[in-house]
């Protein structure tokens, strides 16, 4: 079985009255660092003038618009689309799991239903959406954070350094408490079960948040609790963490 049938396979459903358009590149990189993209979907009434920013990104990124009349003034029928179009998806098995492009809390009970059915759900909206739909995903990607990948990297200054440290200060609790669930009785873990253990702790966890691209950069930032090892034997090399009281040399 080749490398890309093996992939997850996910649909991108996006709600193109409630996300923004600058950031669909960021949005489909990060979906395809999980699995592989089969289904890209964007809903909205293309009648309306609110849908043109969208109109440059359909055919480069290949994604089919759904049309969706405003029936009633004041009701979002793209919502109702959305949904149902997902539980026509998740009822013919055709994917693995879902990508819910949107900061509406009417899609909670969407991606409850579609983890209950043991798919993997992420999430992606603004630092504004509602605590119950962040928690209803696997994973959960703020705007905020994807906005600042694309930015170009500017000199950073002491002051700057100074900040971004005292940002990631936040992080300890929740590393200290993903590594407890995803360490049990063993010494070393996988960075990337640590990772894993995190997300369940917060779906919304994120490195970015705290000043850093990668889990093991923020790691590092912490070397009194956490001490990270490389196994460059294996391809790609594989990365293992410990607490530091209780780390050893081999």
């Amino acid at each position: 079985m080749d490398e890309q049938s093996e992939q997850l396979k996910f649909a991108v459903l996006i709600d193109g009255d409630n996300a923004q358009a600058s950031l669909l590149p960021q949005i489909l990189t990060e979906v395809s660092k999980v699995g592989l993209i089969t289904i890209k979907r964007i809903y909205g009434d293309w009648t309306t003038t609110s849908m043109n920013s969208w109109k440059d990104s359909l055919h480069k990124y290949a994604i089919q618009p759904m049309q969706q009349f405003r029936y009633t003034i004041g009701k979002n029928a793209t919502d109702s689309a959305l949904i149902i179009d997902a539980m026509d998806l998740l009822h013919s098995e055709n994917v693995d799991g879902f990508c819910i492009v949107s900061s509406d809390s009417d899609y909670t009970r969407l991606a409850t239903r579609i983890t209950e059915a043991g798919l993997f759900v992420i999430g992606v909206g603004e630092k504004k959406t509602p605590e119950a739909f962040v928690n209803a995903c696997n994973q959960f990607i703020y705007c905020e954070n994807l906005a600042s990948t694309k930015e170009p990297k500017k000199r950073t200054s002491r002051r700057k350094k100074k900040e971004e440290k005292a940002d990631s200060t936040g992080a300890l609790p929740l590393l200290l408490q993903g590594f407890e669930m995803a360490a049990k009785e063993e010494e070393w873990v996988y960075l990337s079960s640590l990772g894993t253990a995190l997300r369940k702790l917060n779906p919304a966890f994120d490195p970015r948040e705290f000043g850093h691209q990668k889990l093991q950069s923020l790691i590092k930032d912490y070397p009194r609790n956490f001490t990270l090892k490389l196994d460059e034997s294996k391809t790609p090399p594989v990365a293992y963490v410990a607490l530091t009281a209780k780390s050893w040399e081999k």
